[in-house]
């Protein structure tokens, strides 16, 4: 594996090319999916050597052109505790390097073609790479899009292959952008947007994820199929409405494992930006599980206010979730929620807890210190919903099984984050996370110990 003075060195000669570009930003911001940016506004422009890389004309029209990207990101981890001492690993430290290059070729308007290249790396870990921390090296998309009719601000597209997805808050389907490797998946999707309106309908098959070198290995199977739609509402906000739904040949709940078919039905209401800010979110889950039958829902309010016009420019905010569990352990029925394919560290910044049987009260504050550097500091409280069930991951994967105990509390999560933008290319996120073990924890693990987990994060895009 690579060693700690490699990644230095390359640390170094990375920061270095940046800081030598920053100056030259172009007007477009890098975004979450790497394929949402467009960087045809460059066209008529003088272009300088970054934006050179970023609009490459491939014919005298220029309505052929190719756009470069990528990034390079490197993180250090230092776990105390995992899983509260049940483990048995004590003090854990690793470093996690992630790489990618994209070529995004548009061929007017009505073709195009984005590809890139990712790889995830992981060393020093104790107990080894986790599903989340290695994958050397793979294609993590490879898509062609088709433009099947537009009209001025309307658009109808068809996207066929390997391809990333990212849904609302991240709570069902989310790139997973926090772990050192991402998710993605392979199928076909079909758009339409508008100026206040889009929808998406998917069908896509879930890849199995190796550690190695090109060596991921297609479902060819149908795994996730769904549609998601959104309404802007200019004043008030935005409402996504949407359908999910999964299959899976072995799924691990404290009920037992079986086969898994499972349809979700769900609404989402937010509004972010200044003053008032909220994210409501309700879902309800129907389906099998073996011979049973799924009956299981989810509900949560996040409420806040930012003040943008005074100093610091400070948000608060409330949140409460609702997750429920199975309620009797053995019947073959379940009523445990399954976030699907959710976003880790979706309750903080990187909590042992998972959105599954939980309730949890989140409250949350946010502070600007410098226009660069923000800092947000948060507190979990934990409970479990159902003690007939366990506690799981945030991946939603069964963590401690819970029946045998009647003990609801789980612990609190205490979290302090600092995120901090060099320029426009260079960022640096640090945080730290201490978890105090409650009555559950303390019941289930014989001398339970209090989690203590730190990361520092520095990254690179272009």
């Amino acid at each position: 594996m690579t060693s700690i003075k490699s990644i230095s060195q390359n640390i170094r000669a990375i920061m270095l090319s940046f800081l030598l570009i920053g100056s030259m930003a172009s007007a477009q911001n890098f975004k979450l999916l790497r394929y949402d940016e467009n960087y045809e506004f460059l066209k008529d422009s003088g272009r300088n050597f970054y934006e050179n890389l970023k609009f490459i004309p491939l014919n005298k029209e220029k309505d052929f052109f190719l756009s470069l990207g990528g990034e390079a990101r490197y993180e250090y981890v230092d776990f105390n505790n995992e899983d509260w001492g049940r483990l048995h690993i004590g003090h854990n430290n690793f470093l996690l390097q992630r790489y990618d290059l994209h070529a995004d070729i548009h061929l007017g308007k009505t073709l195009r073609v984005f590809a890139q290249l990712r790889s995830a790396l992981q060393d020093g870990r104790s107990n080894g790479p986790r599903g989340i921390d290695e994958d050397q090296l793979n294609v993590q998309n490879l898509f062609l899009d088709v433009s099947v009719w537009q009209k001025e601000d309307k658009k109808l597209t068809v996207r066929t292959g390997r391809q990333e997805l990212d849904y609302g808050s991240g709570r069902l389907i989310s790139v997973r952008e926090g772990p050192n490797a991402r998710l993605y998946f392979t199928g076909g999707k079909i758009m339409y947007s508008s100026a206040r309106f889009s929808i998406d309908g998917f069908a896509m098959m879930a890849d199995t994820i190796n550690t190695g070198v090109f060596d991921n290995k297609m479902s060819k199977q149908l795994n996730l199929w769904g549609a998601y739609l959104k309404i802007i509402f200019p004043k008030a906000g935005n409402l996504d409405l949407y359908y999910l739904g999964i299959q899976r040949k072995e799924s691990l709940f404290e009920e037992g494992m079986a086969c898994e078919k499972r349809h979700t039905v769900g609404s989402r209401f937010w509004k972010y930006g200044g003053g008032f800010i909220y994210n409501l979110e309700a879902a309800y889950q129907f389906g099998s599980f073996g011979s049973g039958n799924i009956n299981a829902w989810t509900g949560s309010v996040d409420i806040g206010y930012s003040f943008e016009n005074i100093k610091f420019k400070p948000t608060i905010n409330l949140r409460n979730d609702y997750i429920s569990g199975d309620r009797n352990k053995g019947n073959g029925n379940l009523q445990t929620f399954n976030p699907l394919y959710p976003k880790g560290g979706y309750f903080g910044f990187s909590p042992q807890v998972g959105p599954v049987n939980l309730i949890d009260i989140h409250p949350y504050a946010t502070i600007d210190l410098l226009p660069q550097l923000k800092m947000q500091v948060d507190v979990v409280f934990n409970w479990r919903y159902s003690l007939q069930d366990g506690v799981y991951r945030p991946s939603g994967t069964l963590n401690l099984p819970g029946s045998a105990s009647a003990e609801r509390y789980i612990g609190t999560a205490y979290l302090a984050n600092f995120s901090y933008s060099v320029n426009k290319y260079i960022s640096v996120v640090s945080g730290i996370q201490y978890f105090k073990t409650g009555a559950f924890i303390d019941d289930i693990i014989p001398n339970s110990k209090d989690g203590v987990f730190f990361n520092a994060r520095l990254g690179f895009k272009f």
